[in-house]
């Protein structure tokens, strides 16, 4: 007995990896706590400058074919924010690219990758890239443009030779260093000098990874890997973090950057958020702006046709998007300025945003980002009995 409780004592100490994880939230795990003073909503100020373009409210559309077209970033601009076409999607590979769209959202579910992967599979033109950032100039808005990684070289000086306003480097995951065998990765350090237009970069949801991109150039850091509603890359790959903790270190990152470099580099939460108390929350945890992709994609304005897919939907190999049937709820004016005729907080988006705001007394988003947050899983549920029964 004596032996065996020596033998006990002698035994190592074992580190398991699941000893060290640490906690890391969503928007449904927090809630923002009211303070000492509130405010009027219509004394709230939403704007702003976001890599020199002027914004009235905090928000960008994201890079979706099924989002974005020239006619929706016009709408959009006209609203007071900021659509981002993707550079390697339909609207630079067809000169008609509604019938394409159409085939994909009337494809059958067992039917839509093949779909898909055939619609993407067309050559980008150069002509027709010029043609959308004319076009997106036409209908009243700042021309902002999105490519991988991959197609940044290649597109970036081009759109700029062709009056975009913002390029925007997107990717599954961006960091500052790129190991590859094959291959001259792009630079970003590089790309950001000889590119005579602000470079937005994404994205990712490191604070370390974040700063060495803002010590390279970028304009904004967009954070988000995962979360939105057409995207599979969680499941795919197993990758993510929590949307308010990814926030929440980048924008980290950005105030330790601007205190030691003195720039302000704007953090971008980029997708999941449907509600205006999601939007409210991403600000709280340090969003300068938001980017939204399948609550747009319900507006009557965006040219999906009820429908989303996430970018990396047409992949052949490894696809990491889905498509969904999201429906129409309402003109984009509804869905972002109201008046709602729902109660679940999808429509009116900014002015719940006002109003989230005059309740914590933050007349700007600066104040905002500056409001409690506290760990509140109940929050949903607390009292909501008669909701869930219905």
């Amino acid at each position: 007995m004596i032996e065996q409780e020596r033998r006990a004592v002698d035994l190592p100490t074992f580190a398991s990896k699941a000893d060290r994880l640490r906690p890391t939230y969503g928007f449904e795990d927090v809630s923002l706590a009211p303070g000492l003073e509130t405010i009027e909503p219509a004394d709230v100020q939403l704007s702003q400058t976001f890599c020199g373009i002027e914004l009235a409210v905090p928000v960008l559309a994201a890079a979706m074919d099924a989002v974005v077209d020239p006619a929706f970033a016009g709408a959009l601009a006209k609203l007071g924010g900021l659509a981002v076409l993707n550079l390697e999607g339909v609207q630079t590979r067809y000169d008609d690219p509604s019938a394409v769209i159409a085939r994909i959202a009337g494809a059958a579910d067992d039917e839509v990758h093949d779909a898909l992967a055939k619609a993407y599979a067309e050559p980008i033109r150069e002509e027709l890239v010029a043609r959308r950032i004319a076009e997106i100039h036409d209908a009243g808005s700042k021309a902002a443009v999105a490519a991988t990684p991959a197609a940044a070289r290649r597109w970036g000086p081009f759109c700029a030779e062709h009056g975009a306003d913002l390029f925007l480097v997107q990717s599954q995951v961006s960091s500052a260093r790129h190991l590859a065998k094959g291959y001259d990765p792009l630079s970003l350090d590089e790309f950001t000098r000889y590119m005579p237009i602000p470079v937005a970069v994404g994205n990712t949801t490191n604070a370390a990874a974040a700063y060495q991109l803002m010590e390279q150039g970028a304009a904004a850091v967009f954070v988000g890997v995962g979360p939105g509603a057409a995207c599979t890359t969680r499941e795919v790959l197993g990758i993510g973090v929590p949307q308010v903790t990814a926030v929440a270190d980048v924008a980290a990152a950005r105030d330790a950057f601007v205190r030691s470099a003195g720039r302000y580099v704007p953090v971008v939460a980029d997708g999941g958020m449907r509600r205006g108390g999601e939007i409210a929350k991403a600000i709280a945890a340090g969003a300068d702006v938001v980017m939204l992709g399948t609550p747009l994609a319900r507006a009557t304005e965006a040219p999906g046709r009820g429908v989303n897919w996430g970018m990396a939907a047409p992949s052949p190999v490894l696809p990491r998007g889905t498509r969904i049937k999201v429906g129409s709820a309402g003109s984009l004016e509804t869905i972002l300025s109201g008046p709602a005729s729902v109660t679940d907080g999808s429509q009116n988006l900014m002015g719940a945003l006002r109003q989230s705001m005059a309740a914590l007394g933050a007349r700007t988003i600066a104040e905002m980002q500056q409001v409690e947050i506290v760990f509140a899983p109940a929050v949903s549920t607390e009292g909501k009995s008669w909701q869930r029964g219905r």
